[in-house]
C-alpha cells in the first residue's frame, strides 16, 4: 500500500473529524424537568394526583419526552403556604392545590371561600370557563408573574361533621367547628351560629377526639383517607362550599418551556382539567357511600333553609369582600348568572 502524503493525510483525518462531529449536531433536544408539589398522596383517592396524572400522560402523547413533569406527593416539598411562595420565587416550579391557599398571595380569590356563593360543581365550572377563571388569572400575573394553567375540582363540596346530630343552624349555636384560618371561614360559621376554631389540619383527629372542638367542616374525601369518620358519627350535608381545585405554575417554571411546545404544554393542562371535573364527581359520590357505610348518619340540608342562609350570607358577607376588593365584583356577577 503506498504511503500517504500529509496533505492526503490531513484530508482524510480532517473528513473524519466531520462525520464523527455530526451525530453531535443532530443530538435530541434536551429534557425540560419540572418540579410538582401536591399535599395529597399520589394515588387514584388523590384529586390533585388524577389531574396531574391526565397531564404527564397528555403531554407525553404531544411532545413525547421534551417536557416531563415530576410530581412530589404528600407534601414532600414542604407546606402548602411555603410552597406558594417557593413557585413564586421559582424553587418549585408547579403546584396543585385548593383556591383558598393561593389567597395569601391573591386575597381577591376570597371571593370563592364565600359561603353557599356556589350550588354545585356544574355551577363552579360554569362560573370559571365563563370568565371568571380568566380574570383570576390575569390578576396573579400582574401581582406575581405566576399563572393558573388548569381548574379542576375536589372530590366534594365540604359539608358539617359532629359528633353530635346538627340538622339545623339553630343545632350549631356553641358547637366548636375546626375551620380553615381564614376570615371568611370563620365569619360563615359565625353567622351560623357555631364557634369556628381554625386549627392545622394534622392536628383535627387529636382535637375532636379530645374535645378540643367538637366537628369540623370538610369534603367526604378528606375525612375518609384521613379517617376523621373515627372521631365523629354525624353530617349536616351542607354543600356549604364547593372550592376549586387549581394547577398554578410560575414565572421562572413557564420561562423553562420551549416557546414552540407552550402551547401544547397549557392544551394539555386543559384537558386534564376537564377529564378531572369528570372523575371527581364519581369518586365524590363513592366516598359519600363509603362514609355511609362506615356508620356516619347523614341529615341533608333543607332547601328553604339553605336558602334562607345563603340569603344572610349574600346579605351579610358577600357585600365586605367585592368592597373591600372592587374587582371581585364583575366575578360575583358571573357567578350569579351561571346559577341553574
Amino acid at each position: 500500500m503506498p504511503a500517504l502524503s500529509r496533505r492526503t493525510f490531513l484530508k482524510t483525518t480532517a473528513g473524519a473529524g466531520v462525520a464523527l462531529a455530526a451525530p453531535r449536531l443532530m443530538a435530541a433536544p434536551a429534557t425540560v424537568a419540572l418540579r410538582c408539589s401536591i399535599s395529597q398522596p399520589a394515588d387514584q383517592n388523590s384529586a390533585q394526583y388524577i389531574w396531574y396524572e391526565r397531564f404527564a400522560a397528555d403531554l407525553k402523547q404531544s411532545v413525547g419526552d421534551r417536557i416531563r413533569v415530576d410530581i412530589f406527593p404528600n407534601g414532600q416539598l414542604g407546606k402548602e403556604s411555603d410552597v406558594v411562595q417557593q413557585v413564586r420565587l421559582g424553587s418549585i416550579d408547579m403546584m396543585i392545590t385548593g383556591s383558598s391557599i393561593w389567597a395569601t398571595a391573591l386575597p381577591e380569590l376570597a371571593l370563592l371561600d364565600m359561603g353557599f356563593v356556589f350550588d354545585s360543581w356544574d355551577h363552579v365550572n360554569k362560573s370559571v370557563d365563563a370568565g371568571v377563571g380568566e380574570q383570576f388569572n390575569k390578576l396573579l400575573q400582574a401581582r406575581t408573574g405566576c399563572t393558573f394553567i388548569g381548574w379542576g375540582n375536589h372530590f366534594n363540596a365540604r359539608s358539617v361533621y359532629t359528633k353530635k346530630v346538627v340538622e339545623h343552624d339553630a343545632d350549631l349555636k356553641n358547637v366548636k367547628l375546626r375551620v380553615l384560618p381564614t376570615p371568611i371561614f370563620v365569619e360563615t360559621f359565625k353567622l351560623m351560629g357555631a364557634i369556628p376554631t381554625p386549627i392545622p389540619i394534622n392536628e383535627l383527629y387529636t382535637a375532636v377526639q379530645t374535645g378540643v372542638v367538637d366537628g369540623f367542616e370538610h369534603d367526604a374525601a378528606t375525612v375518609l383517607s384521613s379517617k376523621f369518620n373515627e372521631v365523629v358519627t354525624n353530617c349536616w350535608l351542607t354543600n356549604h362550599l364547593f372550592s376549586p381545585s387549581i394547577t398554578a405554575i410560575g414565572k421562572r417554571g413557564m420561562s423553562k418551556l420551549p416557546k414552540d411546545l407552550a402551547p401544547a404544554f397549557l392544551k394539555a393542562a386543559t384537558e386534564a382539567s376537564q377529564y378531572q371535573r369528570q372523575v371527581a364527581g364519581s369518586k365524590g359520590t363513592e366516598a359519600l357511600a363509603a362514609l355511609q357505610k362506615g356508620g356516619i348518619q347523614f341529615h341533608p340540608m333543607d332547601p328553604a333553609e339553605r336558602q334562607r342562609i345563603r340569603q344572610t350570607m349574600e346579605d351579610k358577607l358577600w357585600p365586605g369582600v367585592t368592597a373591600q376588593y372592587p374587582v371581585t365584583k364583575p366575578m360575583l356577577d358571573i357567578i350569579n348568572q351561571s346559577r341553574a
